[in-house]
């Protein structure tokens, strides 16, 4: 009799699998996991996959759970230990591996947890994961007498991640990991960079005792500001929980956002070479896109995600992209995934090589009124149906829309922008313009729809 095995039907997410310890994942999954990915990747002809994991009290658990189900398949495991995700990412590149996986909760809160995964050197996502969730249903499981290795490539790593720092003047910083599996490998790196640096909440912790480990919230950034501007540094660089999305403040204690970082960097890249295509996401701000054009490389806005965004990066030939929640990944001199501590240094080494000190090159960039990322519950069976019906009723009123990702309208002084959450009950509004009443503006469009397709108007509007 075959062995089934059926998954909770909510942690089959878009981007990865994801769910409560004990509620909707548990080591049992973990191991269905390893059996249902290892047999993908054996009948893709594929022999050896790395495995690593994040802090998180129930992630050795998993890991092991994870490394048995693998192995049972026939496949070679190399076990890379505790780590950020884009450690493991470095993995699978550095060792040759067919596939990774990674046992991670990122920024969820401490009760959860989950897996990322890549096949090949490309992620595994959307339909891939309902396909593994088929494997398991089916229980038509490939069979071996596979291996468990473990391999520490720490020092490679750090090493990695330092290559590409030439330096220049030198930068006081402090980083703050949050406890996080970025910890350790922030430390070291710090370490061994010219300049004063502190490193805060660097000891991998599940409990997350400090503050919890997620950048975009501005919250979880008040120790590392209040640090910053005590000390003196010029820069405060923040992690999430596996170490793939990053959060800036400048050193009057102002938070540096997604798009602002991605436009320091894309000018960086497009000094060198003109032409090239650089991708953000639908939420961020119309001046990142104007100020690439501006520079001769040729903006693309595309969908939220970070597998969307990894994939077309692919399909474009794009050297670097980002996201508004911090993911910023690196095609240029690197693998193309999203790895903030090579971020960071990238970011460092602009700084170093430059005259202008981060606050300086933040007070550059033009004002703009906007609104943060406003996210209110919608049930998931009437998400897109309210995308849906916004459509239709800009259609009706002959609106300039791009319907890239959701619906984003741009009007004479500023834009506003409706989307689906991939991986949440929830709808994503944001909006900007060009001075106050413009944006209040903008924000009484989007009332306005969401008041026809019958929502109740969340409060931040």
């Amino acid at each position: 009799m075959a062995e089934v095995h059926r998954f909770d039907p909510t942690v089959l997410r878009e981007y990865d699998i994801r769910g409560i310890v004990g509620e909707t994942l548990s080591a049992l999954d973990a191991r269905a996991i390893g059996r249902a990915f290892g047999t993908i990747v054996r009948r893709g002809g594929g022999a050896v996959v790395a495995l690593g994991r994040d802090g998180r009290l129930s992630s050795p658990a998993f890991a092991e759970a994870l490394g048995e189900g693998l192995a049972s398949t026939g496949l070679r495991v190399l076990d890379v230990g505790v780590g950020p995700t884009p450690m493991l990412y470095f993995a699978v590149h550095h060792l040759e591996a067919d596939a990774g996986i990674q046992v991670t909760g990122s920024h969820n809160p401490p009760d959860y947890n989950g897996f990322k995964m890549m096949l090949g050197k490309a992620s595994f996502f959307g339909e891939r994961i309902q396909e593994l969730g088929r494997v398991a249903a089916g229980g038509d499981f490939a069979r071996g007498e596979g291996t468990v290795e473990t391999v520490d490539l720490f020092d490679a790593y750090v090493d990695r991640l330092l290559r590409d720092f030439g330096g220049g003047r030198t930068i006081d910083a402090v980083w703050d990991a949050g406890n996080g599996a970025a910890g350790p490998a922030m430390a070291a790196v710090a370490a061994r960079l010219p300049g004063r640096h502190e490193c805060l909440f660097a000891e991998i912790d599940g409990h997350f005792p400090n503050h919890h480990p997620d950048p975009t919230v501005p919250k979880y950034l008040t120790q590392l500001i209040d640090r910053v501007r005590a000390g003196g540094f010029e820069i405060g660089i923040a992690f999430d929980g596996d170490g793939d999305r990053i959060g800036v403040v400048d050193g009057r204690g102002r938070i540096v956002f997604g798009d602002q970082i991605l436009q320091i960097l894309a000018a960086d890249i497009l000094a060198r070479e003109k032409g090239s295509t650089i991708i953000a996401d639908v939420k961020a701000s119309q001046s990142l896109f104007d100020e690439i054009e501006r520079l001769g490389g040729r903006p693309l806005m595309w969908k939220t995600g970070h597998s969307l965004i990894k994939a077309k990066m692919v399909e474009t030939g794009a050297p670097l992209s980002g996201e508004m929640s911090g993911h910023i990944f690196y095609k240029d001199r690197f693998y193309g995934h999203d790895d903030a501590l090579y971020v960071a240094l990238r970011l460092l080494d602009i700084l170093a090589r430059g005259g202008r000190t981060l606050a300086e090159r933040r007070d550059a960039m033009p004002e703009a009124h906007n609104t943060p990322e406003i996210r209110f519950d919608c049930p998931e069976h009437r998400k897109f149906e309210v995308i849906g019906a916004v459509k239709r009723q800009l259609a009706e009123e002959g609106a300039e829309v791009d319907l890239t990702d959701g619906v984003r309208v741009k009007t004479g002084d500023g834009w506003w922008l409706l989307r689906a959450s991939n991986t949440q009950a929830v709808l994503v509004a944001r909006a900007e313009a060009g001075s106050p009443g413009a944006l209040e503006a903008r924000k009484g469009d989007l009332v306005r729809h969401l008041e026809r397709a019958g929502l109740v108007v969340p409060e931040e509007l």
